[in-house]
C-alpha cells in the first residue's frame, strides 16, 4: 500500500463528461456503508436521509477524513483514491473545500485574515476563484475588518464557505451548513447558496435532512437510509417516485423548474411557464425570462376527469395517470402522474380513486390548489 504525492489529472477534454464515481465499504460497530455512487461534474448534489443514515460518513470518505478499506474515488477525472490500486491522496492534497455546521473560523484573526488564510493555501498560478468574485458573491465585503465574535451565526457561516472557495478547489463538501442556524439566519443564507448555484462551476455535495433545502439547492439527490444508497437521480423525477419511502409521508410533492412569462399588473399575478403547462402565483419581483422553482404538494393536488368550469381553482393542468401506490395512510394513495413531460404526484382517498376509476394510462386534468415558490 502507497501514498500518491499528487492525484492523477486528466485532461480538459477528459474532465468535462467524466463526473464523480465514488465507491465506499466500511464498517463499525453497529454500522456499515456500502455506496457506489455515480453523480454529475457540476451542479448541486444532495446526500439526504434521517439522522444516522450515513450522510456524513460518506461525505468524510470523499475528503479522505474517513479511509474505507474498500473505496474508488474519481473526481472530474481526478483520482483520488483505488484502495486494489494502493491509491489514496491524503486530504490536505485534494483539491477540496470543506463547510461543517459550524464556520470554524480561526478567533484571533479578523474576517480578512481568515479569508487570506484560504487563499494563501493555492498557488497564484493556479487560482480559479477571484477574491472580489467570493466577496461580493457571499455580501461579505463590509465585514473585513471585523473579529469572528462580532459576526452573526449566518455572517460567519458565509465567511467559512467564502474561505473555502478561496481555496479554489475542484469539488465543495457542505455538511448541513444550516443545522446550526435559527430559521431567520437560514433563510438569510439560502439565497447566497443559490448563488453559488448559478454562478459558480464547482460541484457541490451538499449534506441534509431538510427538504426544504433539498428542494430549493439541489440538481441531483441521493437517498440513504442505514448506509446504503436507496435512489441517486435527477431531483424532479427521485421525488416523484412512488417506491421511496420519502414518498409515504404528508410532505411528499415535486420540484418543478420554470421561466417567468409574464406579469399580470391588473390582478398582481406572475405566469410561470414549464414543459408540459403553467401556473399564475402572486406577483414576483423577478424579470421576465428568469428561473423559478416550485414546489407542489402531492395533499395540494386534486384530480376530475373534465377541466372543471365556475371553480376558483385556476391552475389546472393535463396529465396523464402512470402507476398508483399506497399512501402513507391506509385512506389515501398516491397516484404519479405525467403532465406532458412534467412528472406530479396527487395524494387522494382510495375512495375517490375508486369512483373516479383511476387506472394508468388515463388522461385527466390535474388541478392543484396552492403552490410553494421556492426562493
Amino acid at each position: 500500500m502507497h501514498t500518491l504525492t499528487e492525484p492523477t489529472v486528466a485532461s480538459p477534454a477528459e474532465r468535462a463528461d467524466a463526473g464523480i464515481q465514488a465507491r465506499f465499504r466500511l464498517a463499525y460497530a453497529g454500522f456499515s456503508l456500502d455506496v457506489d455512487l455515480n453523480l454529475p461534474g457540476r451542479g448541486v448534489t444532495a446526500l439526504f436521509g434521517h439522522s444516522g443514515s450515513g450522510k456524513t460518513t460518506c461525505l468524510r470518505c470523499i475528503a479522505g477524513l474517513e479511509r474505507a478499506p474498500e473505496g474508488r474515488l474519481e473526481i472530474n477525472g481526478e483520482l483520488w483514491q483505488d484502495s486494489a490500486a494502493g491509491v489514496f491522496v491524503p486530504t490536505h492534497q485534494r483539491a477540496l473545500g470543506y463547510v461543517f455546521q459550524e464556520a470554524s473560523l480561526f478567533p484571533h484573526l479578523s474576517v480578512r485574515r481568515n479569508l487570506e488564510y484560504g487563499l494563501q493555501r493555492v498557488a497564484a498560478a493556479t487560482r480559479r476563484v477571484e477574491w472580489e468574485h467570493v466577496l461580493e458573491l457571499l455580501g461579505i465585503g463590509q465585514l473585513l475588518e471585523r473579529m469572528p465574535e462580532r459576526l452573526s451565526g449566518g455572517e460567519r457561516q458565509r465567511v467559512g464557505i467564502a474561505r473555502a472557495l478561496l481555496t479554489s478547489p475542484r469539488l465543495l463538501l457542505m455538511d448541513e451548513p444550516l443545522a446550526a442556524l435559527d430559521l431567520k439566519r437560514k433563510n438569510e443564507i439560502l439565497p447566497y447558496l443559490e448563488r453559488l448555484h448559478d454562478e459558480l462551476d464547482i460541484p457541490i455535495l451538499y449534506v441534509s435532512h431538510a427538504p426544504d433545502e433539498v428542494a430549493r439547492l439541489a440538481d441531483h439527490v441521493v437517498l440513504l437510509d442505514q448506509g446504503r444508497v436507496v435512489a441517486q437521480g435527477g431531483l424532479q423525477e427521485t421525488l416523484a417516485r412512488l417506491d421511496l419511502p420519502t414518498a409515504f409521508s404528508e410532505d411528499a410533492g415535486v420540484v418543478i423548474e420554470a421561466r417567468v412569462a409574464e406579469h399580470d399588473d391588473a390582478y398582481h399575478l406572475t405566469r410561470l411557464v414549464f414543459p408540459g403547462g403553467e401556473v399564475l402565483v402572486a406577483r414576483r419581483a423577478e424579470a421576465l425570462g428568469q428561473r423559478l422553482r416550485f414546489r407542489v404538494h402531492a395533499r395540494d393536488v386534486s384530480l376530475a376527469l373534465a377541466r372543471a368550469e365556475g371553480t376558483s381553482i385556476t391552475n389546472l393542468l393535463p396529465a396523464t395517470v402512470q402507476a398508483l401506490a399506497a399512501a402513507d395512510t391506509p385512506a389515501h394513495v398516491l397516484v404519479r402522474l405525467d403532465a406532458d413531460g412534467t412528472p406530479l404526484l396527487a395524494r387522494i382517498t382510495r375512495r375517490s380513486a375508486d369512483q373516479l376509476g383511476i387506472a394508468a394510462g388515463q388522461r385527466l386534468w390535474a388541478q392543484i390548489k396552492a403552490v410553494a415558490l421556492l426562493g
